[in-house]
Order: C-alpha cells, then structure tokens, then sequence
C-alpha cells in the first residue's frame, strides 16, 4: 500500500472536518424548533411527498435498467462499432 501525501492527508483532514461540522450544524437545526406540532395536512403531505418521490425515483431507475438490458441504448452510443450481420 502506497503511503499517503500530505496533500491527500489534508485533504482527508479537511473532509473529515466538514462532514463533522456539517452533522452537528443539522442536528442543530433538527433540534430547533422542539415545540413547533404538525397537524394531520402536513403529515399527509410529507408523506405523500415521500411516496411520490420514491415512486417516481424506483422507475426512473427500473427504465433506466430495462432501456439498458433491451439494447436501445446501443444505437445511441456514437463510439460503439456496429455489428452489422
């Protein structure tokens, strides 16, 4: 295993401390507003806007697979040589 530079160990460091910044500033602003209630319309809108999102998320990435597994894509690729029989 190659040992590491000290640009890619700062770089590291520098990562390190943004991912540990970044999570305690959200868990800050979790935490904010503690006494703030939703009622039953913003509850079903987060969770219909839950379902939508990942209804949406699962076939945009199902027709990406089947576009992919059906060859469809192939003719679109210009630096891909064509079998011609």
């Amino acid at each position: 295993m190659q040992s590491l530079s000290l640009g890619r160990i700062a770089l590291i460091v520098a990562l390190a401390a943004l991912l540990i910044l970044t999570g305690g500033w959200a868990m800050a602003v979790w935490n904010a507003p503690g006494d703030v209630v939703m009622d039953k319309h913003g509850w079903i809108a987060l969770g219909l806007g839950t379902f939508f999102s990942l209804l949406v998320g699962c076939g945009l990435m199902a027709l990406m697979f089947f576009s992919s597994r059906s060859g469809h894509d192939d003719a679109a690729d210009p630096f891909r040589k064509r079998h011609e029989p």
